[in-house]
């Protein structure tokens, strides 16, 4: 009997719990994103949107130099925005005429379609729409990428090497701190579980919240460049806009990608004809010193490479922004 009783109140405290929990879940999954600082919302309120095929495209578009034929266009990486430019936007105005970044489909203030098959081809693809769109289709391109950003930049040289019609024409390419090989990458813990999760990524996608994603994101950068707690709030206000936390597994299958097409875009690499650059944090655990190094320059040895401070991760535009801008500039100077 007083067995029976003391089961009898168990049920009735998990009962009473799943009572509370329930609404307790449906409002955490709920809560709204967060309010962008004044820095991001002026980041966003002097950018403007174009139209790709009935989705809404974020872009910055700065004149810089006047009299200055050159143009730039930033390519950023995963799982961030255009924002990671801010702190070298300035600086490259100075050397450029026009100076331009966009948020890929599913990052940052852009459309994040859900479901959607997100592929490194509808990005470039986008970017080349983005140009036509500002009519400069025509005009010769320098491009400056980072991470994930550095694979389209890939899809787009094999496609200015293809001599399409309608292509970029890029007159130089400067890389940054991206897996472009799938052998030496090393994605963080979390990546491999929404890139492979199954049914259990949408659960995870909803279940991350700002403290998980900051201590995901804290491990890449170096120990004395980590980003303040409201650097890490603005980065994760891009990611929740329009709810791309909920599209973040689907952005991840570009690692697969990656492995599947290697020959057509590590090729494009390897046969490069124009100036190509690259910059690297070499304190990156995504892409770790020596082994990255090593293949990148056994497979590219007309590329020239800048080594940033040994104390550098993988996002040397945020963690060392002089010295990042001093590299490009040394490159973009010498041809």
């Amino acid at each position: 009997m007083v067995r029976r009783d003391r089961l009898r109140r168990m049920r009735e405290w998990w009962v009473q719990v799943g009572l509370l929990a329930v609404p307790l879940l449906a409002a955490y999954l709920h809560i709204p994103p967060p309010q962008l600082s004044p820095a991001l919302h002026s980041w966003k309120s002097s950018g403007k949107f174009f139209t790709y095929k009935g989705l809404r495209i974020f872009y910055q578009d700065s004149v810089g130099v006047v009299g200055s034929p050159e143009i730039v266009v930033l390519l950023h990486g995963f799982p961030t925005s255009s924002y990671d430019w801010y702190k070298i936007w300035e600086g490259l105005t100075l050397r450029f005429h026009r100076v331009i970044a966009l948020d890929f489909l599913g990052f940052g203030f852009s459309d994040k379609p859900r479901p959607h098959h997100y592929s490194i081809f509808e990005q470039a693809s986008i970017v080349e729409a983005l140009l036509r769109h500002l009519g400069l289709q025509n005009r010769r391109i320098n491009l400056l990428s980072h991470d994930y950003g550095d694979i389209v930049a890939q899809e787009l040289l094999y496609r200015f090497k293809q001599n399409r019609s309608g292509r970029l024409t890029i007159k130089s390419l400067c890389l940054s701190n991206g897996g472009i090989f799938p052998e030496t990458h090393r994605p963080l813990l979390l990546q491999k579980l929404l890139k492979d999760g199954g049914m259990l990524s949408p659960i995870l996608t909803r279940l991350m919240n700002f403290f998980v994603f900051s201590r995901g994101l804290t491990p890449v950068f170096g120990p004395y460049t980590r980003p303040s707690e409201s650097e890490l709030w603005d980065m994760w206000a891009g990611i929740r806009n329009n709810d791309g936390n909920l599209v973040i597994d689907s952005l991840l299958q570009y690692i697969n990608q990656r492995k599947k097409f290697r020959r057509r875009w590590v090729g494009a690499l390897a046969s490069v004809t124009i100036p190509i650059h690259f910059i690297y944090g070499p304190l990156d655990p995504v892409n770790p010193y020596p082994e990255f190094l090593d293949l990148y320059r056994k497979t590219l040895p007309r590329s020239t490479v800048s080594i940033l401070d040994d104390h550098i991760s993988h996002y040397p535009q945020l963690e060392d922004p002089m010295g990042f801008l001093n590299a490009y500039m040394g490159f973009i100077n010498s041809f």
